[in-house]
């Protein structure tokens, strides 16, 4: 419900005279589930009563309210130098990459897959 609260402000849709507007609370619950499970939009539609393409509007719409809304939210790291130096003084250099989810390739040597 406190995620709920908080989207609030992007999701909240006013009803018409052709339809109801999706309570916010559906909405997530829509996309929540969709993200948590491998179902087809047509099983999530069915689950809660939509159409599919209620179901995908709504995955986008929550996906894009979290971004514009709760971004700011996420947690940082802080003083990324005083932790790199700390896994140096462990043993493991180069973790930077790691620390900050950038995608780092690994490439075996030649004709030594396994290693």
């Amino acid at each position: 419900m406190e995620l709920c609260d908080l989207l609030s402000p992007a999701l909240k849709h006013r009803n018409t005279k052709m339809r109801a507007a999706l309570k916010v609370e559906k909405q997530v619950a829509i996309a929540l589930w969709k993200l948590a499970k491998p179902d087809s939009y047509r099983s999530v539609g069915n689950q809660f009563g939509v159409g599919k393409s209620t179901v995908g509007a709504a995955v986008i719409q929550v996906a894009n309210a979290i971004t514009e809304l709760l971004l700011s939210r996420v947690v940082t790291l802080g003083n990324v130098q005083a932790i790199l130096d700390g896994f140096v003084a462990m043993g493991f250099s180069n973790c930077g990459g790691v620390i900050d989810r950038t995608h780092i390739p690994i490439l075996g040597p030649d004709h030594l897959g396994s290693q």
